[in-house]
């Protein structure tokens, strides 16, 4: 961020502009891939323990967030659906913003030591510096890849909750990371496909800006494919079982629909006929990540009951 009239062009700011800086719609998502995690990880924390370890993982995707605006404020104030945020408005200094993000992250991780153990706190530092540093600060406008290689990021969150539960890192906590990963560059390319015009204004090498549509449109079907293995490789672990194996498939034969109808798109159509489709794989992205923990979820709350898993059926899947 190099644009030194963003500072001293503050107004008063409300507790809200503070809480957008945290991206809480973000927090939201990381919070609960972070504490499905927790949930189904072996072993388990004691409740007080389990309520602090989430706070401290959202208090750190929050850090994330503050940090990624105080860097992005240049480009944000460029493209419509972030030139309202808070530092780009004038309402929050950047100089706050970066204090904020630092002090957050210092406590998160401290915390999270404390009340769990070292291995989560070290995979909650590497998410933040990932997301602030590798992502935001590099990657994000040097390679039309970064959203694919900056993925690393929000794939984190359930092998920080893993870690926190169990203290280690297993086959399990590492296809949830593959999971959110392969997710990933399809989801914000389906986004990037309908706000081009945005991506373009702030210089930013997306691969909508950098190879075109019809490449954007080939990378989304090849990675939704590419997703489908990883997704149903979950089911035969010992968190995985037969709910989850009907939902992954519903959910892969959906979102691959979703892709191929955005690559089928002819250029000689509307641009309002081509977003339909865009917009249409966007919003089943978002379905198809929170329905998959779900069903992680679900799969241990039968299991506690003795009525989850592939055991549960007779079989010795997974176990």
């Amino acid at each position: 961020m190099t644009d030194a009239s963003l500072e001293g062009e503050t107004h008063e700011a409300t507790f809200g502009d503070y809480v957008v800086l945290l991206k809480p719609r973000v927090m939201s998502l990381v919070v609960f891939t972070a504490f499905v995690g927790m949930i189904v990880a072996p072993g388990g924390l004691h409740p007080f323990e389990m309520v602090v370890a989430v706070l401290c993982i959202a208090v750190g995707a929050g850090a994330s967030g503050a940090l990624n605006m105080w860097w992005d404020a240049d480009i944000d104030r460029l493209m419509r659906r972030t030139r309202n945020r808070p530092i780009p408005a004038g309402r929050v200094a950047p100089g706050e913003a970066l204090a904020l993000g630092v002090a957050l992250s210092g406590f998160a991780v401290v915390m999270l030591w404390l009340t769990t153990n070292a291995l989560a706190a070290v995979l909650l530092a590497v998410t933040i510096f990932y997301y602030a540093v590798v992502y935001t600060m590099w990657l994000k406008r040097a390679t039309p890849q970064n959203i694919v290689i900056g993925g690393v990021a929000g794939s984190f969150p359930p092998m920080v909750g893993w870690a926190a539960a169990t203290g280690t890192v297993s086959p399990e906590s590492l296809l949830m990371f593959a999971l959110i990963f392969m997710w990933t560059p399809p989801h914000f390319w389906a986004l990037a496909l309908f706000v081009k015009s945005d991506y373009g204004d702030a210089g930013i090498p997306m691969l909508t800006e950098t190879h075109g549509r019809r490449s954007a449109r080939n990378h989304i079907l090849v990675y939704a494919l590419l997703l489908v293995p990883v997704a149903l490789a979950l089911a035969f672990t010992p968190i995985g079982g037969p709910v989850y194996l009907v939902v992954a498939v519903l959910l892969n034969l959906w979102f691959v629909a979703a892709c191929l109808r955005v690559w089928r798109r002819d250029e000689a159509q509307t641009e309002a006929d081509r977003h339909a489709a865009e917009r249409r794989a966007f919003r089943v992205s978002l379905y198809y990540l929170f329905l998959h923990f779900s069903a992680l979820l679900v799969e241990r709350l039968l299991a506690a009951w003795g009525l989850g898993g592939w055991q549960a059926l007779g079989l010795g899947v997974g176990g």
